[in-house]
């Protein structure tokens, strides 16, 4: 079990890492404690936004939408590379997703099939949704997938977790696509390549 990172550790860890910050608001008060608990944390979720341009993303994902408040990540990762934190806490990007997955995720061992949604995401995954539109033809560029990397490998290091630590929305809620385009077995080997340095 692992306690959240404090905010400033948090953005201390990414910096660290290489990742190029900006800081949005008062995104380390931001976030949905109010409706339950956030920690112990197991892992990092990676999302794709479903929408275009970076501020119109950025503010999306800090503010939500009238069916789902914001923040609805910790950092969004626009195209060229840029994290921008919007939220620490509790944040609406995981929702309920395969207890067997949580398991897995804890144990870093392969991820069974996602088939069940009865764990709350939520409280257990640092979240960052990166700007694509989800089709399958949007471009993920060069920085941003570097960004991604860093972001992931940042957050593992911190709390001594493998790449296996790593999945996609995909991987943990049933129906769930995203990030589209972005194979995660790559992204872990990217990402393991990465904490070896």
């Amino acid at each position: 079990m692992a306690p959240p990172m404090s905010a400033s550790g948090f953005l201390d860890a990414l910096r660290a890492e290489g990742v190029t910050v900006v800081e949005v608001g008062d995104w380390r008060e931001h976030n949905r404690n109010h409706k339950g608990p956030w920690g112990p944390v197991h892992g990092v979720m990676i999302h794709h936004t479903v929408t275009q341009g970076g501020a119109h993303t950025v503010q999306v994902c800090r503010d939500g939408t009238a069916a789902l408040p914001g923040p609805l990540c910790h950092g969004v990762i626009t195209k060229d590379g840029t994290v921008h934190l919007v939220g620490y806490g509790r944040a609406d990007h995981a929702g309920l997703g395969d207890d067997d997955v949580l398991r897995a995720v804890i144990a870093e061992r392969r991820l069974p099939p996602d088939n069940e949604a009865n764990t709350d995401g939520n409280r257990h995954f640092y979240g960052f949704e990166c700007e694509n539109l989800g089709d399958g033809a949007d471009p993920w560029p060069q920085a941003q997938l570097d960004a991604i990397e860093r972001v992931a490998a940042a957050v593992c290091r911190r709390h001594g977790w493998s790449a296996g630590s790593v999945i996609g929305h995909l991987e943990w809620q049933p129906g769930k696509v995203d990030p589209r385009g972005l194979g995660m077995g790559w992204l872990r080997d990217r990402v393991a390549e990465r904490l070896k340095r």
